[in-house]
């Protein structure tokens, strides 16, 4: 899947983290955990200020959010999927963006009304459409 970037103070809010080094492998699994996806088919490694998660995953929309669950600077995303799919595109929260306006941006004119695609894609990372900030990145899925 490839290697994921994230503004770099995003990393730095779990246990023993710095913007320069990530959480220990097994918080990070458990930050997995604690979005409700499956830790416990992954395994993870950390090298400087990326990590690395290889494993299994029953969907290619399931390894991409595993990988934004992590909350890290870098992923390194070599999980393999039962069920691969297109890949979403990746997009990073500016200021003023709302989910309404990234919709119409991403997918054209008039998609405004899309944007509950790009929250459901996001759950569970976002709890409300109303919830994003600056920094985050987003899973853009394609319009079926």
């Amino acid at each position: 899947m490839g290697l994921i970037s994230f503004i770099k103070s995003v990393g730095a809010k779990l246990h023993g983290a710095t913007e320069d080094k990530p959480a220990a492998p097994e918080i990070l699994k458990q930050e997995v955990a604690n979005h409700g996806l499956p830790a416990d088919k992954i395994d993870v490694a950390v090298s400087g200020n990326t990590v690395t998660v290889s494993g299994k995953a029953a969907s290619t929309e399931e390894a991409e959010k595993i990988a934004l669950s992590m909350g890290v600077s870098q992923v390194a995303n070599n999980i393999t999927v039962e069920k691969p799919a297109p890949e979403a595109k990746m997009y990073t929260v500016q200021k003023g963006d709302n989910l309404s306006k990234i919709a119409e941006a991403q997918y054209g004119k008039g998609k405004a009304n899309e944007y509950h695609r790009i929250f459901e894609a996001n759950k569970p990372m976002l709890k409300s459409p109303d919830l994003i900030y600056p920094g985050q990145v987003l899973r853009i899925p394609p319009l079926a």
